[in-house]
Order: structure tokens, then sequence, then C-alpha cells
């Protein structure tokens, strides 16, 4: 039997937050079985990868397999594992690996469908019961290429809070064939586009279902062939490590983590200290449009308990109604692939739609976006004025956490628990990086005593949620 094991590796609102979601003190991490060893695609090179995917997240403990059809026959244990991750195309396992596979999902081990892992096994009914769309007779793909996946169904752990992928690099199926009448429940497809070799029609790429007590998550995603070094690049997206790391976790708990465990909501210790809601996390009120008195009338929604500007919406900048001085502010934020946005802090009243001028914590896709390559317009930066540190961003589609302190004499930013901007208020220093920036025509940029807390209209996708803020003495 061949298998491996990997080793993986607040103060109640102001603790520091690491770039990885973590399981909660007390909770033990996820063991998952990645089963690999065969496949007609590079399973030597995607096991590792999915394993490392699931790993990196924090939240798994994982064992791959490259002989499931010894270990699955021999581990009379397998009810341990929370979910199985396939990326399997080859012989069958065998009459007694195959009946304690079923026994285990039966039993509610869950189950993540990866790619070619729906091609396998064709003529055995319970596993093609179990993926409920497989690759068959009639089935295909276009040439590898960039395309979105669009969210469908938003009620569900999986894609709940989860903007659409961007651009995403894979091998687009279409015609997957549904088998032996099992029911499916699309959450996502994407539009195989003709000109691309595909059929001109919606096709799914993110499906749930279940399998007795086993809940199964399967995605066609994540096409790299032998020899095709640039095929990786579908494993290499980290929006599609993030969706099979949630796949993963629902399949084995029911439950995704993204984020704060309670987004939107304060403790009593917390109020207690001080800390007020600026978003109640289901309507606009205590915001508006910057230059008018009414919310934008487009562009902006509250989607899933988040404030969300769509990509080309419109809308303009948001503000709060009330305006602040000396704050601590905290907030969860997520832009969609190569997206741009700010929040913006002393921002000050005008009477008509203009620019939202004010200080900017930068909102950044550093991995895609130019800018990133800039540390004063990178993700945390006090943009184009004062350079971040270097902080770990969580992947694209996941929330991160950031805080901005505002006091007498100084400005700190923090991204996922990183201090990435900490620096004087007002002074030598900062007049000369004001004077090199392009807010130098700005009169007592940053130095404003009270002002607005708003949130940016930079033509890209925005989430944002849980905005907290409590006022300081100095």
């Amino acid at each position: 039997m061949h298998s491996t094991l990997l080793a993986s590796g607040s103060l109640a609102l102001l603790a520091a937050v690491t770039a990885a979601a973590v399981p909660a003190p007390g909770e033990e991490k996820i063991p998952v079985l990645v089963i690999g060893g065969a496949n007609n695609h590079d399973c030597e090179w995607t096991t590792p990868a999915l394993a490392r995917a699931l790993s990196t997240s924090g939240l798994f403990q994982v064992t791959i397999t490259e002989d499931p059809a010894t270990m699955l026959a021999e581990d009379a244990e397998l009810a341990r594992f929370g979910a199985f991750v396939l990326d399997y195309n080859g012989p069958r396992w065998g009459e007694i690996a195959e009946e304690r596979f079923l026994s285990a999902v039966r039993g509610g081990v869950g189950v993540s469908i990866i790619h070619a892992a729906n091609n396998a096994f064709g003529g055995w009914v319970e596993y093609e019961k179990l993926v409920g769309l497989m690759w068959r007779e009639g089935t295909g793909h276009g040439r590898f290429h960039s395309f979105d996946v669009q969210i469908t169904d938003r009620n569900h752990p999986i894609t709940r809070g989860l903007p659409d992928l961007r651009a995403h690099p894979d091998e687009l199926y279409h015609r997957l064939v549904p088998m032996h009448d099992a029911e499916n429940r699309v959450l996502g497809v994407a539009h195989s586009a003709e000109e691309t070799g595909g059929t001109g029609a919606q096709e799914p790429m993110i499906v749930v279902k279940s399998y007795g007590a086993g809940r199964v998550f399967h995605t066609p995603l994540g096409h790299v062939w032998r020899d095709t070094p640039a095929s990786r690049a579908s494993h290499e997206d980290d929006q599609f490590q993030n969706l099979v790391v949630r796949g993963t976790e629902w399949a084995a708990t029911g439950r995704v983590s993204d984020g704060l465990a309670k987004p939107n909501s304060l403790s009593a210790a917390e109020r207690e200290e001080g800390w007020r809601l600026l978003f109640d996390g289901s309507s606009t009120a205590g915001w508006h449009r910057h230059g008018s008195d009414a919310f934008a009338v487009q562009g902006w929604s509250v989607i899933d308990g988040c404030l969300v500007h769509r990509a080309g919406g419109g809308g303009g900048d948001i503000v709060t109604d009330d305006q602040f001085g000396l704050f601590e502010l905290a907030f969860e934020w997520k832009v969609t692939a190569g997206g741009n946005s700010g929040v913006k802090y002393l921002v000050q009243s005008v009477e008509r739609p203009s620019a939202m001028l004010g200080c900017e914590y930068q909102l950044l896709d550093d991995s895609r976006h130019g800018d990133g390559n800039d540390r004063e317009h990178a993700a945390g930066s006090l943009y184009d004025v004062f350079p971040a540190a270097k902080a770990p961003l969580r992947p694209t589609g996941a929330f991160n956490h950031s805080r901005i302190v505002v006091r007498s004499e100084r400005i700190q930013h923090w991204l996922n628990g990183v201090l990435t901007v900490d620096v004087a208020r007002g002074g030598a220093a900062w007049e000369v990086a004001v004077a090199e920036s392009k807010f130098r025509r700005t009169a007592s940029f940053g130095l404003h005593e009270r002002g607005h807390i708003g949130i940016q209209d930079h033509h890209d996708e925005v989430w944002v949620r849980s905005i907290r803020l409590r006022e300081l003495e100095r």
C-alpha cells in the first residue's frame, strides 16, 4: 500500500488574522484522502498539486494514496476521513475496495470529483450514480482557453459569497451525460463558446449532490495534460484552488469557512469596547453616493451579506452618512481576478458626484493587476503615498481581513494580521510623501479632523462586509 501523509504547515476582533483559513481553537484539521495513481491526465503532477492546495489552506490533514485498490481494500477505518478527493481515472479497484469505498460514502464520508475522475469506471453503475454527470459517449471539449465561471445558485455554502471565477484557464467539458436518473444540483456554469470548439451552451462547472449520507462536490475543471506544462495554469489559478478547498470542506463537513465565523455582527464584549457596525449585512442604510444625498441607483447591491460593486456597473463611490475623526476600522474584502478598489477615509463632503478624495487603503489582486508590482499601489498600501510591506493575500475569491488605525499623530494599515503601513501623520516625511504623490494638490491631505469612510467604484468587482469601527480618543 502506497500512501503519504502531508504535514501542513485575538483579542476578539483585534486578533492577528493569518493568510490561511484555519480551524477554530479546539477544532482538529479535517482528514482527507487524495486518491491518485492512474489517470489519462498528468496525475503525477495534479495529485500533489491538489494535496498542496488543500494542505496550504490550513483546514486539512492530507493523505495521498497512489494505490487505491490496495489501500481501500485493506484499510478498515476509511470512515476516519472527512472526504475522498478523486484525481483518478484508471483500472477498477476490485470488489472489496469498491464496496468499502461506497460503504464509507454512504455512511457520510464526502467526495470531491476533480476533472477526469468523471471519466472513470464505465459500467460501474454505483460510481456513475455517485458522480451523476459523467464523460461518456457524446461528451467533449474545445481548446484550452480562459473563460468565466458564473455562479448561478448562491443558496449553498460553497457558492455563498463566492464571486464568479474570471478568466480561468482550462479545458471546458461539454455535454456531460446524466447517469441513472441521479439528481444533480448545478451551482455554476460556463459558456462553451462555439469559436473555441464548444457547444454554444452553458455547461455545468460546479455541481453538488448526495450519495447516501455522503455529500458529493464535482467540478470538471482542472485539466492538466502530460508533457504540456502550460496546461498546469488550470491548477495554478488560485480561484480553482479556492473552489476545491471550499468544495472539499463542504463535502467533509457541510459548511464552508471563509473569513469571520459570524460576519456583520458584534459580540457583547466588542460592543462594550465601543465597536459599532457600519453595515448591517442586509441593507445600504447608513451609506450614500459620494456627492449625493441618496444611495447609488446602479452598480452597488447587497449580496450574501456583502456590499458588492459589480464590474462596470457604474454607480460611483459610496460613503458613510457619518463622519469620523480618530478611529479603528476593521473589515473583510475580496476582489475578483485582476480586481482593483479601495477603502478611503477622512473623505470630505462634496456638493455633487466627483472623485472621492481621501487616504486610500488599496484593495487589489496583486498577482494579476499591474499595480501589484508597485508597493505604493499594492494591497494594504496607503495608495500612492506610502508603500505596503509584503503581506500574504488569501486566494482570489476568499475574504481578506483588514484594519485601519487613525490616530492624531499616526496611521497604520494591517492586512491579514500583518502591519503593512505604519507612518507618522503630518510632519516632514508626510509632507514629502504627499508632495511626491498624485495628491500633492489636495489641501490638507490626510490631515482633516473628520471625514467619511468610503468604498471606491473603480469599475471592478469588489465585495466588502463586516465593516465595523470604534472611535479613539487620541
